[in-house]
Formats: C-alpha cells, structure tokens, sequence
C-alpha cells in the first residue's frame, strides 16, 4: 500500500533548455528545473511553462508529468551528504507524504484540480550524471530503487504549492513502481514486461504465476 492516502505538494518545478556535452557533442536538455509560484496549468502531455527536449525519453502521454517525493530527497541527502533543493532531480512535481515506491501501475492522485495516473518509474539517462556531477549517478540511481513517478494527464487541472495530493483509486494487481525500479536493475525487458502486464486485466491466480518464482525482497532500500 502507499505509505498514506495522501500528501501534499511541496513545489511545482519547471525548466527551459539548456545545453549539455556529451563528448564533445552538445545536447538540448530540460532536466533543470527550478520552482515556480501561483498555479500552473497541467494539460495535454505537460505542465504550463515546462520544456521536454528529447520526447524520445521524456515526455508524451505516458510521461507527461515526473513528480519526486520529500522521503526519497531526505534518503539521499543522507547518502550524499548534501542539501537538495527541489527541482534537483528534473522533477514537475515535488510532494511529500505520499510514497512513490508503494504506487501501482493504474493508480490514479488528485493533484490540485488535475487527476493523474500512475505509468512507470524513471530510467535515468545521462543527463542526469551530467547534472549532478557524476557519471555514475544514473546508475546508482537505478539501483536505489528510488525512481520516482511517470504520469499520463488523466483530467487536466492546475497545481500550486500546498496543494493536496489523494489517492482517487488503487489497482488490485501488485506491480508497484518501486518493484519495477527493482526489477529495471536487474533485467531491464522483463521489468517493461511486468510493467505491460500491469495494464492487462490479469486475476489474482495469474499474478502469483507471474510473480510467484521472482523472491522479491518485502521492501526496497
């Protein structure tokens, strides 16, 4: 289950282009991304005032919005020993008291005035290396487990700091993001399987089929 039925919006984040390398090579990116004030309206495949630069990776219907949570950022600041402002890892949305990990695939938040639905977790790229400062990160990223949350605009709305954040409806199928995020450091196919057999209308039997022989572990660092 979610750690709670709800949370609230800490920030709405929103970036322009800007330039990276990447071997000599400039690439286009939106991954910075700073927070905004008032309300921005959430609509179509983004949020007002944001840029996806490379659809290919980010953005489209099924990641039209990113959003991260205060519990992942705290987790981090510990294992890097740093301060983290919001926006740091190219989040629209950074919420607290709702956890990312323990949401399903199908699971559908009232953010603000807009419904959203859970798709899928990050798969972090270079960009993000680039951004922190460190080629390995995207890999130490996967591997924590901490990947955030895709979603498609189910409702369009607005969003503003101090909006509440509720769980409008849950799945009955088990795949949450923070299995996926596990499963994406292990075999990247079968985890898009997985994550396409979420959307199927799949009886309890079948599942324990499907995910009976895998031994996840009960939680995820």
């Amino acid at each position: 289950m979610s750690g709670s039925n709800g949370g609230v919006v800490r920030s709405v984040n929103v970036g322009q282009p800007r330039e990276l390398l990447l071997r000599g090579k400039p690439y286009q990116t939106g991954i910075f991304k700073e927070p905004v004030e008032g309300r921005v309206k959430v609509s179509g495949n983004q949020v007002s005032g944001d840029v996806q630069c490379d659809r290919s990776v980010h953005g489209g219907r099924n990641k039209a919005v990113y959003a991260y949570t205060i519990e992942d950022y705290a987790w981090w600041e510990q294992t890097l020993g740093t301060t983290l402002p919001p926006g740091t890892f190219g989040e629209n949305l950074t919420l607290e008291g709702i956890s990312a990990i323990d949401a399903l695939v199908g699971e559908r938040w009232a953010v603000g005035s807009a419904l959203l639905e859970v798709t899928q977790p990050r798969e972090p790229c270079w960009k993000l290396g680039a951004k922190m400062g460190d080629k390995e990160f995207p890999r130490r990223f996967r591997e924590a487990g901490r990947a955030g949350a895709y979603f498609s605009i189910v409702r369009q709305g607005d969003v503003g700091a101090g909006d509440p954040v509720r769980v409008t409806y849950r799945p009955t199928h088990p795949v949450s993001l923070g299995m996926l995020a596990h499963l994406n450091s292990l075999d990247r196919r079968f985890a898009h399987l997985i994550m396409r057999l979420a959307r199927k209308d799949l009886t309890p039997d079948e599942w324990n089929e499907v995910l009976g022989p895998l031994q996840l572990p009960a939680s995820y660092p």
